[in-house]
């Protein structure tokens, strides 16, 4: 969309955190997104943007596309009471929070990722560039895989998630999960050979085995393996052992998704695996044009910025994997607080995150910084 045509208006700090506020007191975890997306679409509406909900129920702002602004919607389960305290000593590691005499901001999404999202709707009103809420980004990523056949690429993109108002996330690991079926002839227990469950367990040691790094590999650059469920038992009918177990694998950018899943493959013996689609990794340079904006935003707030590598994995890499536009991750929050039950935001932090992500896209649409 032209620039001209952008509808710019100011949003004071008051109604910038009267959204955050609000849009952590609505509960959304991943499914029951629909309450806090029309608090978004009031919001845009109530500031002269265009705004609506689509078809997998994400929030769409189109506008500038010089830059899209993009966070999700949901959050992972869980009842945190929502409110605001004074920072005092009990309210530990809220160091800008402390420095400042600032409020701290308790709920759940606070920091994943209901910070980042209000301060880039903030951001994106007052600049006139494009914004999205997704949904869906702690399971499947539904929003975020209809977005990329949905709309065209924008010129560059910055994903919402928690990195610190100095922190600039330029790489996230893959990510692949299967689920490992096995079946054996049911017997007495004082029987030799192993049953389905054995099976399971053997296969997935020596899927452990074969990306085992050294110590001294940063995580980052290694493959992790972990499995997160396994159900198995005599099944209904008594005549068999049967097991599933669910497995994830984080890529680093250094692999494929392919050539992980070959190496679990080869470690197969007994069983069979089924893998979902997978999800591939990213690094992007620190060298880009958004690159270059946030670190002078950054320092223009007065803080040092600092390139991040996140060992998790993020709505980014989708957008990596089908855009070829320069895009990084941003946003308020203490990362080690996601899903966490003591999750909160510190509002001068989040004050400050709002201010960059104005002087970023102001930068990117060929503006002055504020």
């Amino acid at each position: 969309m032209n620039a001209s045509m952008t509808n710019v208006a100011d949003v004071s700090q008051e109604d910038a955190r009267n959204l955050l506020v609000d849009l952590v007191g609505i509960p959304s975890p991943t499914g029951e997104e629909q309450a806090a997306a029309e608090r978004l679409v009031e919001f845009f509406s109530a500031n002269g943007r265009e705004a609506w909900i689509d078809e997998v129920g994400s929030v769409r702002a189109p506008a500038d596309d010089a830059v899209l602004l993009t966070s999700h919607v949901d959050t992972v389960p869980g009842e945190i009471p929502v409110e605001v305290r004074p920072a005092d000593a009990e309210d530990v590691d809220d160091e800008v929070a402390e420095e400042e005499g600032e409020d701290v901001l308790w709920g759940r999404g606070s920091v994943d990722a209901t910070g980042p999202l209000a301060a880039m709707a903030v951001a994106a009103v007052r600049t006139g560039v494009s914004f999205v809420g997704v949904v869906g980004e702690e399971t499947n990523s539904r929003g975020a895989r209809h977005l990329v056949v949905d709309r065209e690429e924008p010129d560059a993109v910055v994903n919402g998630e928690p990195s610190g108002t100095t922190g600039i996330t330029l790489g996230y690991r893959g990510f692949l999960s299967g689920t490992y079926v096995a079946t054996s002839e049911s017997g007495h227990t004082s029987r030799p050979e192993p049953n389905a469950i054995q099976h399971a367990t053997e296969w997935w040691t020596n899927v452990e085995a074969a990306f085992e790094h050294d110590e001294y590999t940063p995580v980052f650059e290694r493959v992790t393996a972990k499995p997160v469920d396994i159900d198995g038992g005599i099944s209904e009918d008594g005549l068999s052992v049967e097991t599933t177990l669910q497995a994830q694998l984080r890529i680093p950018p250094s692999l494929d998704a392919e050539s992980v899943r070959e190496t679990a493959e080869a470690e197969l013996e007994i069983g069979t695996v089924s893998w979902a689609e997978p999800i591939p990794p990213v690094m992007e340079s620190p060298r880009t044009e958004v690159a270059r904006a946030f670190r002078a935003a950054i320092r223009e707030a007065g803080c040092d910025p600092r390139l991040l590598r996140k060992t998790g994995t993020s709505d980014m890499n989708l957008y990596a994997g089908a855009w070829d536009c320069p895009m990084i991750t941003y946003g308020p929050g203490n990362s080690e607080l996601d899903h966490a039950p003591d999750e909160r935001l510190s509002l001068a932090e989040f004050d400050r995150s709002v201010e960059v992500l104005t002087n970023v896209a102001t930068t990117l649409r060929g503006g002055e910084p504020e």
